[in-house]
């Protein structure tokens, strides 16, 4: 008993490990996407690029790992469509959608609230109620993050905006569910770094699509990029958004949400927005005041509590049969 509770132990410390690396590598992709849109990209060349090199860094790896078991790969061939369509390609062109109708502040907040869904999924789906601390911990963080987006200062809504934004947090609530599924033992199992790299050839693909359909803007440029420490060559934010902004991010997400399970990995990634933050005022010089200061503590402490809440849960086993479903826990005897 004392191995297994020390096995439990360390599988969650690596699975919070997993995700803070995650959230950390999304957080920077804001900072440099930032700089690329200055010198004249548009955002959605800019993800398109970034989704198309982490592609091709991740495509050799998962070959690799799928060691020609390609019918594990169409047996999930439903959960890697899913997966690329709404987690990847449906989240980014909602949010693109939405912060083109109404401000960035308002449009993240609604996007982080995908935590709530998971929650409810769970819940319905499952029968797991969140406890009183796991509800407490949401209250904080969602706090935090109104306080980090500085949201008390008066904004404007836009109601076309704000179904865009439900659209990305549905995308990325979506995102934390299907990253648990086909998660399967020995040679059943769908390896994270194939979901990954499946995801994002189908998601760059469906947006390329888009921008040449005119859906969203596809505009590129190879003036040099200013950041606050200096001027860099086009090419080295794509490379840095690609490899660690894409296949870094997505496949330390995916490791920790099959290691912590999709409701806990949803709350820390809320780490994300102090990420952001951090990386603004490093890349682009942008000091964040007292306000965010203390609203990332309350997202860190959020995430705290809700950690405490969820103790040693951990999301039922995936239904292979239906992608992105996990199956129906067995009665109990």
């Amino acid at each position: 008993m004392a191995t297994l509770t020390h096995d439990r132990a360390t599988s969650s410390a690596t699975g919070l490990l997993w995700a803070v690396a995650s959230a950390s590598s999304f957080g920077l992709s804001g900072s440099l996407a930032r700089g690329l849109m200055d010198a004249g990209w548009s955002s959605a060349a800019a993800v398109v690029v970034r989704l198309l090199v982490g592609a091709t860094v991740l495509v050799p790896l998962a070959l690799y790992h799928l060691r020609g078991r390609w019918s594990v790969l169409r047996r999930h061939l439903g959960l890697v469509t899913a997966y690329g369509l709404v987690a990847v390609a449906g989240c980014q062109l909602a949010y693109f959608n939405a912060v083109a109708h109404m401000q960035v502040g308002v449009a993240l907040l609604i996007e982080y609230t995908a935590p709530v869904p998971v929650v409810l999924w769970m819940w319905l789906r499952h029968g797991q109620r969140p406890g009183r601390l796991t509800v407490l911990g949401a209250l904080i963080g969602v706090a935090g993050l109104v306080l980090v987006l500085d949201l008390l200062s008066g904004v404007q809504v836009s109601t076309v905006g704000v179904l865009w934004a439900l659209g990305a947090m549905a995308g990325a609530a979506t995102y934390f569910v299907l990253s648990s599924n086909g998660a399967g033992e020995g040679e059943d199992g769908l390896p994270g770094t194939v979901l990954v790299a499946a995801g994002l050839v189908i998601g760059s693909i469906v947006l390329l699509v888009a921008g040449l359909l005119g859906v969203v803007p596809l505009e590129v440029s190879t003036a040099p990029v200013e950041f606050a420490a200096g001027t860099v060559a086009w090419w080295l934010p794509l490379l840095a958004l690609g490899v660690v902004t894409a296949a870094v991010a997505y496949v330390t997400g995916v490791a920790a949400i099959r290691s912590l399970g999709s409701r806990l990995a949803s709350f820390v990634a809320l780490s994300e927005v102090v990420a952001a933050i951090a990386f603004a005022w490093l890349l682009l010089d942008e000091l964040p005041g007292w306000v965010q200061v203390v609203g990332g503590t309350l997202i860190l402490l959020g995430i705290s509590v809700v950690k405490l809440g969820e103790g040693r849960r951990r999301d039922p086993a995936p239904d292979p049969t239906v992608p992105g479903r996990p199956a129906p826990e067995p009665a109990e005897a």
